[in-house]
C-alpha cells in the first residue's frame, strides 16, 4: 500500500510541475513574443480615425470649378467596441427607434465584420452632428468621421458629372478588397469613368482614448498616422455657361443637347431632358431625393444624349448623300424630278415639297429636304450592280454607316453608352424571310425605317462632315492634373480617326455648300448668325408609343444638326426634343442660340428675349400624366395588399369617387373615342374586383 501511495505521489508532482512549466513557458510566451493583448490594449487606448481624402476637382475650360468638395459627417460605429451604450438616448439623438438601432448593428456585423468601423448614419445633418459631438463620449463604438461631399456651384451637368454612392458588395469584390464598406465611389458619369482618378487614397490618424472613451490627443505625436491623399483634378473642355443656356433651354422638354469641338472631339456641352440639380443627389437628403427621381416616369436620371435611341429622319440626308457621291452612284448635279412624293416602290414617300426643280441637283435636294431625291438615291447606292445583289449592297452601305459611328458605339468618357441601331442584313433577312429588296427598307435613305441614332452619334457624325472625314473621339477631359504615362485613359481620346478621309473634298464641299442653303435659303433660316457661314440640317421623324396597349402616333419629333463657322469649325451641335413637330420650330432655335452664345460669348439682347420664349415653353407630351398617374396608384394597391395600409391608396380612391359622381351627373353620353385616340383624363388603375372599406385609421 504504501508503494502505491508512493507512486501516485509521484504521479501527483510530475502533474503539479508540468502545469506550472506550462504556465511559465505561456507568461514567457505573451510577454516576449505574443502581441495579441499588446492589440487589445492598443485597440482599448488608441482610436484609429479614417481620413478619407477630398476626390478631385472638375473643371470646365475657363478654369471654372463645376464639381468641387464640402465636408459633412458620417457616424460610424465599431460593433466589438459597443459597451454600456444608453441606446435610448442615442437612438433619441440620431432620430431612430430601437428596432432599427439592432437592425443597423446586425447590418454591420454581418457587412463588415464586428472588429472594422461601419457606418451607422451617414451625412449627418448640420443640426445631428452638433447634437452628436457634444455627446459622442457617452457612446463607446460609435465614432464621428469627416466625409468629404460633393458640391455643384452651378447647379448643373448633373448627366455629366454623375454622383458617388456608398461602396457595395461588388466594388468591394471587384477592388479586391481596396475599398471597404462605408467607403463612397463614383456610380455614374466622370464620377464613374475617372473613378481611380479622382477617388484619392485614405490616411489613418491615430488617437488616444481615456477612460471614458474621450479622444483626448495624438497617439506618438502622430508618428504613425498616415496622411490621406486627395484624388487628381480633372480639367474639361466643357463650357459652363453654354451649358446651363442648353439647360435653360431644355426645361420642360424631353429630349437632348450635344455639342462637341470638332478639331478636338471635346464635348462643350450636354443636356438631357427632363434634367435635375445634380445636388439634390448629394447631403442628408439624397436617399429620398434619388427616390423621387427613379419613381419619376419621365425618367429624368436617364441621359437621353447617350442613351436616347431615335430615327434621324432627315438630318441623315447629308450622309446618305456622301455615300452615292463617294461611290459614284451620282454626281452634284444629279437631280430628280419631285411632284410630291417618291412612286418609285409600291408605297408612295410623300415629300413637303412639290414645286418645279426644287430637287434639280444635290445642293437644291438638301436645301428643300427633298425625301423623293435621297429615297432614291439610297435605292440607287444598294441596288449598284457592282455589288451584285441588294444583299451584298446594304452591306457596303452599312459599312459608311458604321464609319460615321452610326450603329456602334462612339466610344465617350461616359458609362453604359448605347449603340443605336443599323440593322445587319441578317436582321432584314429574318424579318423578311430572305424576301427583301430595296423597296423594304427604303425609308433607311430620309433616317427612319429602322435607323436609330443618339444625339451623340448625330454630332459626332457633323463633326465628320465638318473635318471632311476625320474625328476625335468624343469626350469630356482635356487632361489630368498630374498627368502621367501610367494615365492610360486618355491615351484612346487623343488617336485621329480618319475613317472617311477616302471621301474626296468635292464631295464634301458639294455637301456643305447644301447644308448652308439650308440656313440661307431653306427650313432653318431660323439658325442664321450675322457674319458666320452655318451649315445645318433640319429633321423632322416620326414619333410612336405604345399607350394603353396600343401603338399610339405622337407629334413628331424635332431633330437639327449643325456646324459652324464653315470655313473652321468651332461648335457642331445636334438637339432632339421630343413631340415638337418641325425640326425648324424648337430644337433649330436651341442650336442656334447655342452657336450665338459659344461663338460670340454673349447673346443680342433680342435673343434673350427668345432665350426666355424657349426656356418658358412646356413641351413635355401629356401621356406622361397618365403614366405617372398609373404607376402611382398602381404601387399604392400594391402596397396595400402586401400592408393593408390604406394611406397611400385614399387619395386615388377619392379622386375615382368623384369622377364616378361627375358620370353619373352627365346628362349626354360621352362619345366613343376614336381607336387611334389617346385620352389623358386621370383616373385610379385599380383591379375591377377591387373593394375598399374604410378603417378606423383611414
Amino acid at each position: 500500500m504504501s508503494v502505491f501511495n508512493q507512486s501516485r505521489s509521484t504521479v501527483i508532482r510530475l502533474i503539479v510541475a508540468g502545469v506550472f512549466l506550462i504556465i511559465v513557458a505561456q507568461l514567457i510566451n505573451l510577454q516576449l513574443f505574443s502581441s495579441k493583448y499588446e492589440a487589445l490594449a492598443f485597440n482599448n487606448a488608441v482610436y484609429p480615425k479614417v481620413r478619407y481624402p477630398d476626390r478631385g476637382i472638375i473643371y470646365d475650360r475657363n478654369g471654372k470649378a463645376i464639381l468641387n468638395n464640402t465636408i459633412m459627417y458620417d457616424l460610424e460605429v465599431t460593433p466589438s467596441q459597443i459597451k454600456g451604450v444608453d441606446t435610448n438616448f442615442l437612438c433619441k439623438l440620431v432620430e431612430i427607434d430601437t428596432a432599427e438601432f439592432k437592425k443597423r448593428v446586425v447590418t454591420a456585423i454581418l457587412k463588415n465584420g464586428r472588429y472594422r468601423p461601419s457606418i451607422f448614419e451617414d451625412l449627418l445633418t448640420p443640426e445631428m452632428h452638433a447634437r452628436l459631438e457634444e455627446n459622442i463620449y457617452k457612446f463607446p463604438g460609435f465614432a464621428l468621421v469627416e466625409r468629404p461631399v460633393r458640391v455643384y456651384p452651378f447647379n448643373a451637368a448633373a448627366h455629366i458629372m454623375g454622383y458617388i454612392g456608398e461602396a457595395d458588395s461588388g466594388n468591394i469584390k471587384r477592388s479586391s478588397g481596396f475599398y471597404r464598406l462605408g467607403d463612397y465611389v463614383g456610380k455614374t458619369g466622370l464620377e464613374s469613368f475617372y473613378e481611380r482618378v479622382l477617388m484619392g487614397k485614405r490616411g489613418v490618424e491615430y488617437m488616444i482614448k481615456d477612460n471614458k472613451n474621450r479622444l483626448v490627443g495624438k497617439y506618438e505625436n502622430g508618428l504613425y498616422d498616415t496622411a490621406a491623399q486627395a484624388g487628381r483634378n480633372l480639367r474639361t473642355y466643357i463650357d459652363i455657361e453654354l451649358q446651363q443656356l442648353a439647360e435653360k433651354l431644355m426645361q420642360g422638354k424631353v429630349g437632348a443637347v450635344v455639342a462637341i469641338e470638332p478639331q478636338t472631339g471635346g464635348i462643350l456641352s450636354m443636356v438631357s431632358g427632363p434634367n435635375f440639380d445634380p445636388n439634390m443627389l448629394t447631403g442628408p437628403n439624397k436617399q429620398q431625393n434619388f427616390n423621387k427621381l427613379f419613381l419619376d416616369v419621365s425618367s429624368p436620371l436617364l441621359n437621353r444624349a447617350i442613351k436616347g435611341q431615335y430615327p434621324p429622319g432627315s438630318t441623315f440626308k447629308p450622309l446618305g448623300a456622301l455615300v452615292a457621291l463617294d461611290e459614284g452612284i451620282i454626281t452634284p448635279s444629279f437631280g430628280v424630278g419631285c411632284g410630291g412624293a417618291y412612286y418609285g416602290c409600291s408605297r408612295p414617300v410623300k415629300c413637303t415639297h412639290n414645286n418645279p426643280g426644287h430637287a434639280a441637283n444635290l445642293r437644291l435636294a438638301i436645301a428643300n429636304s427633298c425625301n423623293s431625291y435621297f429615297t432614291h438615291i439610297y435605292r440607287l447606292s444598294v441596288d449598284a450592280g457592282k455589288y451584285k445583289g441588294v444583299k451584298n449592297g446594304y452591306q457596303k452601305w452599312k459599312g459608311y454607316m458604321n464609319a460615321f459611328d452610326l450603329g456602334v458605339r462612339v466610344g465617350v468618357d461616359l458609362p453604359s453608352e448605347d449603340r443605336g441601331n443599323i440593322p445587319d442584313s441578317s436582321v432584314y433577312n429574318k424579318v423578311y424571310r430572305n424576301s427583301w429588296n430595296s423597296c423594304t427598307n427604303l425609308t433607311l435613305g430620309i433616317g427612319q425605317d429602322m435607323m436609330l441614332a443618339t444625339p451623340l452619334q448625330l454630332a459626332n457624325s457633323m463633326c465628320i462632315v465638318a473635318n471632311k472625314g476625320f474625328y476625335y473621339t468624343p469626350h469630356f477631359v482635356q487632361k489630368i492634373d498630374g498627368e502621367t504615362e501610367a494615365d492610360t485613359i486618355m491615351k484612346a481620346f487623343r488617336i485621329k480617326h480618319e475613317p472617311l478621309t477616302s471621301i474626296s473634298d468635292d464631295a464634301y464641299e458639294a455637301v456643305i455648300s447644301g447644308m448652308q442653303d439650308v440656313v440661307e435659303i431653306g427650313t432653318a433660316k431660323m439658325a442664321k448668325l450675322p457674319g458666320i457661314n452655318v451649315c445645318a440640317k433640319t429633321g423632322t421623324a416620326e414619333n410612336y408609343r405604345i399607350i394603353e396597349g396600343k401603338r399610339t402616333k405622337l407629334k413628331d419629333n424635332s431633330v437639327f444638326v449643325c456646324f459652324a463657322p464653315r470655313e473652321n469649325p468651332k461648335i457642331a451641335i445636334a438637339v432632339i426634343v421630343e413631340n415638337a413637330g418641325y425640326g425648324g420650330t424648337w430644337a433649330g432655335p436651341i442650336a442656334a442660340l447655342m452657336m450665338e452664345k459659344y461663338l460670340n460669348d454673349t447673346l443680342r439682347p433680342e435673343r434673350i428675349k427668345e432665350v426666355e420664349r424657349i426656356a418658358a415653353a412646356n413641351l413635355l407630351p401629356g401621356y406622361l400624366v397618365r403614366e405617372q398617374y398609373k404607376a402611382d396608384s398602381t404601387r399604392a394597391y400594391n402596397w396595400f395588399k402586401m400592408t393593408k395600409d390604406s394611406s397611400a391608396i385614399q387619395r386615388f380612391l377619392r379622386r375615382e369617387r368623384r369622377r364616378d359622381s361627375i358620370r353619373e351627373s352627365e346628362s349626354d353620353p360621352a362619345p366613343k373615342p376614336d381607336s387611334r385616340t389617346t385620352y389623358l383624363r386621370l383616373e385610379a388603375i385599380l383591379p375591377e374586383h377591387f373593394s375598399f372599406t374604410p378603417t378606423q385609421n383611414s
